[in-house]
């Protein structure tokens, strides 16, 4: 360390800037591969996804989703009256999870070794980042710094009346009705959220289904559940931002849909459309970091055109995920450190939208197969058919598995249901080990379990079921 008058100057072999999933898996993996590292961090360790993304969202349905499995006890022969919903409660409860999480992040971080530095990190040069009138010098720079709520051209949030999801985790009370405008995991989680805790909502999506990304039965089965628990599902339909009015404690939205231009209201509107990477105001332009469309340009390796300068996670774009930054930060850190990587296959990256059902994918769909040039068909097994989704009374969706009708390759799953979240996980396995649908089908499956749904549908991809 050398001192001088008018600042510091520390050297290690890695500084990250974002202390996110990708960013502090990158900083500890290097740790443990004999590197130094320092981790900038403009908030707290854990980032989005435990401050104000994965984690305390999926508090708020664990909370709603019991509240509307309790109204339907008597189904399983359980009487409870004066159902209520503790909504400070709710929030107290969200913010324990996540002061406990982050406790045990920021301790684990430090085990490792890794020197956390709070402040906003800026680029002077590839090998050099200030931060908080300190000059830190590296070997290698990972930027990890994340995402951030996108806007909606001229319907721009302003915290009040027109809001993200970050304003969302902030309200003191549950509005009576709200307007989501974007049908992705995050708003198709919020519909499910505020409709089980008793709010109004209409759920605007200009795609032709909800979770467009999903397998499209996917999402029409999806919207049928959400409707029938009352929400508006308004898909192929477009919001005219220039329409917008405020008046009364109310916002209006004008929306083209069914060749009809409509009115909706309520007393907020989640702007729902999608994120931007975080890089201004990075120093970015003092590097040789190219920025493409708004996302960070990497190689297999995640190394940017400045040589010693990596990215990962949301800053570089593709699927924007806690678990996907994770992976690539981990991936980076070995990179770095001299080891022989693969870049990351987001055809094996498992995805969850936690709403009620639950909906997880892994792999292709079977027109995204097709267009690859596979033979590809799929099967699925409805859970009206499982034992366990019967006993649990949650009978709704299916397990489908999507295979090459040639070399039965097995392709990619699509589950929407009870739980849906904890059994993608033996489908990313399988596209992991390549393996095929007959593999997959003839593996034992416990019954009566939910995982005999995915079982069974390989079974049907591969010829061998005894039920069919």
């Amino acid at each position: 360390m050398v001192t001088n008058a008018r600042q510091v100057v520390d050297e290690f072999d890695l500084v990250v800037v974002g202390g996110g999933n990708g960013g502090y898996t990158a900083a500890i993996r290097a740790t443990q591969l004999g590197l130094t590292a320092a981790l900038i961090e403009r908030d707290k360790v854990g980032g989005t996804c435990l401050h104000r993304g994965c984690i305390p969202t999926k508090a708020w349905l664990e909370s709603s989703g019991f509240l509307e499995r309790v109204r339907r006890a008597s189904a399983l022969g359980v009487r409870v009256d004066n159902i209520s919903l503790d909504y400070p409660a709710v929030v107290a409860r969200q913010k324990q999870v996540v002061e406990t999480l982050y406790k045990g992040l920021r301790s684990t971080i430090l085990k490792h070794k890794v020197k956390i530095i709070e402040g906003d990190g800026q680029l002077v040069s590839p090998t050099q980042v200030a931060v908080n009138g300190r000059t830190l010098t590296a070997k290698n720079v990972i930027i990890a710094t994340g995402s951030q709520p996108k806007d909606i051209p001229g319907m721009e949030v302003d915290g009040e009346r027109i809001l993200n999801s970050d304003h969302l985790l902030q309200l003191e009370r549950i509005p009576k009705s709200i307007l989501i405008v974007g049908a992705g995991a995050v708003g198709c989680e919020f519909a499910s959220f505020y409709t089980d805790v008793g709010a109004e909502v209409t759920l605007i999506e200009m795609m032709p289904t909800i979770v467009p990304l999903e397998d499209p039965a996917v999402g029409q089965t999806l919207a049928k559940s959400l409707a029938a628990r009352g929400v508006n599902v308004m898909t192929s339909a477009r919001v005219l931002p220039e329409k917008t009015r405020s008046y009364d404690g109310m916002v209006e939205l004008t929306v083209e849909h069914e060749n009809q231009s409509k009115t909706v209201k309520a007393e907020v509107v989640l702007s729902a459309v999608g994120r931007e990477a975080i890089v201004d105001n990075l120093g970015l332009e003092k590097t040789a970091v190219k920025v493409k469309r708004g996302w960070v340009e990497v190689d297999d390796a995640y190394r940017t055109d400045g040589a010693s300068v990596y990215a990962v996670g949301d800053a570089i774009g593709g699927l924007l995920l806690a678990h996907v930054a994770s992976a690539e930060g981990f991936l980076a850190a070995e990179a770095i450190a001299g080891r022989d990587i693969e870049k990351l296959d987001y055809n094996r990256v498992p995805r969850v939208t936690y709403s009620h059902p639950q909906v997880a994918s892994v792999g292709m769909t079977e027109q995204q197969a097709k267009e690859a040039g596979l033979n590809a068909k799929s099967q699925r097994y409805s859970f009206r058919n499982n034992a366990m989704a019967l006993i649990e009374d949650e009978p709704e969706g299916f397990a489908k598995v999507v295979y090459d009708a040639d070399s039965g390759d097995f392709l990619g799953a699509h589950i929407i249901g009870n739980h849906a979240g904890e059994l993608i996980s033996e489908a990313a396995l399988a596209r992991f080990i390549e393996a095929s649908a007959w593999e997959v089908g003839s593996s034992i499956h416990p019954h009566p379990t939910l995982s005999e749904a995915l079982g069974e549908a390989a079974q049907l991809s591969a010829g061998i079921s005894i039920y069919w």
